[in-house]
């Protein structure tokens, strides 16, 4: 809601302000976004949607690096333990 309401505050079309807050709806996703608004009095449009993408890319990236780590140590484990099938 903060999120909405700052940019709704900025003048930007409640369409986009939206359209970017139900795609970061987390947390970390709206505290970046914040972040990044925080740091100019004004931005077009566009440059707010490219912001929400690479804040969507990193959270993927970090989502795929968390499970490939999971499956690594699952890996590991099976190296050092065996299949223990009982």
């Amino acid at each position: 809601m903060q999120l909405y309401q700052i940019m709704v505050d900025r003048g930007y079309p409640e369409n986009l302000c939206d359209l970017v807050t139900r795609n970061l709806n987390t947390d970390f996703t709206a505290g970046r976004m914040i972040g990044y608004l925080s740091h100019y009095s004004e931005l077009p449009d566009v440059e707010v949607v490219d912001e929400m993408l690479a804040i969507l890319a990193d959270r993927n990236a970090i989502i795929k690096k968390k499970e490939s780590e999971k499956a690594q140590a699952a890996i590991s484990a099976m190296y050092r333990f065996g299949l223990d099938i009982e």
